[in-house]
């Protein structure tokens, strides 16, 4: 063969290459475009958290970024409940069946998975109130703001999902294997369920089997999980993690658009496609190692006839500094001067605040009347941001502003609101 012909072999080979780069470039970029303006649909009509500004629009050089990394956040995951049985009005109140608080660390590049036990006692309007009754209460609004004043946490985007998306979710991803460690008979004819699986069985979980799995809690005779939900949580916790699993499978790539397909019309979200695109590559390229889960703790206790899970800031340090970037700071509450002001016209409302905070470990604080407000407010004299989970937690609400003053002669003013109810 002539020199000639094969340096012409040669120059048609890298051709042929550099063409097969461009075309292979080109196509990634027409995909991805599109796969970008189909995500950005999945936030119509989504709630506002006024927590983050949503951008509509990919600058350039954005794409080579979008699968990098992120900045730490908290995504409350929330799974609906169907409501009332039988009921056909799509405004029908629907509690949340599952709560997950998913944050990413962007600094040592892990996940949590917090759970919050559905029966956890939280207060809404100063009445006694299960957490998972938040969203029938107020929608995604009261839900978010439940779990950050329980938890002391911002919470910078939010995904909803109804039982119909989480099972054409899991067939679209073509199911998990799981490994059955009880026997589970449980009928209810009013929500068409029907959970039947023996133990010492490998069951592969589709997506009707896999919402049995995910919700049975207790038998047709009573017999069950000895804890109710936190069991429950257990088992989810093992559920999650063959997903998990199932995702990081290379050849879930081709099954992309049909769980796209799946979740469209079943999940709300205000996440923008930028960021659900880079959240979750992020979570589907996790390591083993990278990943926890967790439940909120606390203590079971029947009030007024209610059974609740009591929520423990001694048992829950460790959960909170992980929904903080491991940044949570201890302050001495024995030593902060605090002054509160009732803004409304209900007597004793700072009084009654005033021995709410005592019992959080807070001194005695000062009380007055002053001028009528509408919302609560905390002004932080002399001090940084690093108390502000603290306070979010302790004093329920996270309108709190910093200022510095050498003359002012408390740490905390507490402004109470007409937002503000009864402590006790």
């Amino acid at each position: 063969m002539s020199e000639k012909k094969k340096e012409k072999r040669t120059v048609n080979y890298k051709k042929m290459a550099v063409g097969t780069l461009i075309f292979v470039v080109v196509a990634f970029v027409l995909i991805f475009g599109a796969l970008y303006l189909y995500l950005s649909s999945f936030n119509n009509g989504a709630v506002d958290l006024s927590k983050k500004g949503i951008s509509s629009k990919l600058s350039k050089g954005e794409v080579e970024q979008i699968v990098k990394d992120g900045e730490s956040c908290n995504i409350l995951v929330m799974g609906v409940d169907v409501g009332t049985p039988g009921a056909t009005n799509a405004d029908d109140p629907k509690r949340t069946d599952t709560m997950i608080v998913a944050h990413y660390n962007a600094e040592d590049k892990k996940i949590s998975l917090v759970s919050i036990p559905r029966d956890t006692l939280i207060t809404i309007d100063g009445k006694n109130q299960k957490i998972n009754a938040a969203h029938a209460i107020g929608g995604v609004t009261s839900a978010v703001d439940a779990v950050e004043k329980l938890l002391g946490i911002r919470i910078d985007y939010y995904g909803k999902i109804n039982y119909e998306g989480f099972r054409k979710v899991i067939d679209a991803i073509g199911g998990v294997d799981m490994d059955i460690t009880r026997t589970m008979n449980y009928d209810d004819p009013t929500q068409n369920l029907s959970i039947h699986f023996k133990k010492g069985t490998t069951v592969h979980l589709n997506g009707k089997k896999a919402e049995e799995f995910f919700r049975w809690r207790k038998n047709n005779d009573g017999t069950g999980f000895a804890n109710g939900d936190l069991d429950r949580i257990e088992n989810q916790h093992m559920f999650i993690s063959k997903v998990m699993e199932k995702v990081k499978n290379p050849t879930i790539v081709i099954k992309i658009p049909s769980i796209l397909s799946a979740i469209q019309s079943s999940v709300e979200t205000n996440m923008d496609a930028k960021d659900i695109m880079k959240y979750g590559y992020i979570f589907a390229t996790i390591n083993k190692d990278q990943l926890s889960m967790y439940t909120v703790k606390g203590d079971l206790k029947t009030i007024s006839g209610q059974s609740y899970l009591v929520y423990d800031d001694a048992k829950n340090k460790e959960i909170i500094s992980k929904l903080n970037d491991n940044k949570v700071l201890d302050i001495d509450k024995s030593k902060l001067r605090i002054k509160i002001v009732n803004g409304t016209k209900k007597a004793g409302l700072a009084s009654d605040f005033s021995t709410y905070l005592v019992s959080k470990g807070y001194n005695k604080a000062v009380t007055e009347n002053g001028g009528t407000t509408s919302k609560t407010k905390i002004i932080v004299y002399n001090s940084n941001n690093d108390i502000k989970t603290t306070l979010i937690k302790d004093f329920k609400t996270d309108n709190i502003e910093f200022l510095s003053s050498e003359q002012e002669n408390f740490d905390i003013i507490v402004m109470l609101g007409e937002d503000h109810e009864y402590m006790y």
